[in-house]
């Protein structure tokens, strides 16, 4: 199998990027299976502290890359079949398989990000955009409607009616426009150095806490008051008996970098 994304990780920071640039990095189904097992090995990772996602050459990713994908009809039913244990079949966990990584996922957006690229993306927990990018819910273009996780994330970053706007327009916008709409996190000159610098910022932070932020929020965001009550307790509890809790509270008070250990509950 051709490799479509590498991974390199450096001072407990992985660098996940798309090599296909001579494609615009556009996905295929071995590129989705790349990206799901990639995420699976970062999650086992007790060292890693955050993931940098981006895309090599002109491009993030311009979607999927149907030409390719369509001449294997029999993969291609396969990748729709979902996963029992997960809820997700190929295509969504290409994407989803980044909020389970239990650590700050951050996408660095150049060039295109169209369609399923769009959809890796909203993935991330930040993403971090030229102002010349150009992003696309671009489904709607092959009548289609985004079935990579898309539908999900767009609900916890904007309102209905832009959702549906953008889902059945298939709109091209720029960096600013869409950190105007809310599926920007920041837009930088250099959004892959702006990101790499955030993660550093984090990997500075207490793993454990990281973790049970990213699980918190992602548990709790469309839930009760009652129950995000009774899961902010049960992840305290946790954090007030870790050891990198304990460090971090020296560090703190003694005003230096703080050492924290590999364990990540």
């Amino acid at each position: 199998m051709t490799l479509l994304v590498s991974n390199t990780v450096t001072d407990g920071i992985a660098h996940v990027r798309l090599t296909r640039p001579e494609k615009l990095n556009a996905l295929t189904l071995d590129t989705l299976d790349q990206l799901v097992e990639t995420a699976r090995t970062l999650s086992r990772d007790r060292a890693l502290r955050a993931v940098v996602i981006s895309g090599e050459g002109e491009a993030f990713c311009a979607g999927l890359d149907f030409a390719t994908v369509l001449k294997s009809p029999r993969r291609v039913a396969g990748a729709l079949i979902p996963r029992p244990w997960r809820g997700t079949n190929t295509f969504q966990e290409a994407c989803w398989a980044w909020r389970r990584v239990p650590v700050p996922v951050i996408a660095a957006v150049h060039g295109h990000c169209y369609g399923g690229g769009l959809q890796l993306a909203l993935a991330a927990d930040f993403r971090f955009s030229a102002a010349d990018a150009q992003w696309s819910v671009m489904e709607a273009k092959w009548g289609l409607i985004p079935d990579m996780s898309g539908v999900q994330a767009l609900s916890e970053l904007v309102g209905l009616d832009t959702a549906k706007r953008l889902t059945m327009t298939a709109e091209v916008f720029d960096g600013d426009r869409a950190r105007e709409l809310g599926l920007v996190t920041e837009v930088a000159e250099d959004p892959l150095a702006a990101a790499t610098a955030f993660a550093a910022q984090l990997a500075q932070r207490s793993p454990d806490q990281l973790a049970a932020a990213k699980r918190l929020f992602g548990d709790t965001w469309h839930a009760s008051a009652r129950r995000t009550f009774a899961r902010e307790r049960w992840e305290q509890y946790f954090l007030l008996a870790s050891a990198n809790t304990k460090a971090a509270r020296e560090a703190a008070f003694k005003r230096v970098p703080a050492t924290f250990t590999a364990r990540r509950r």
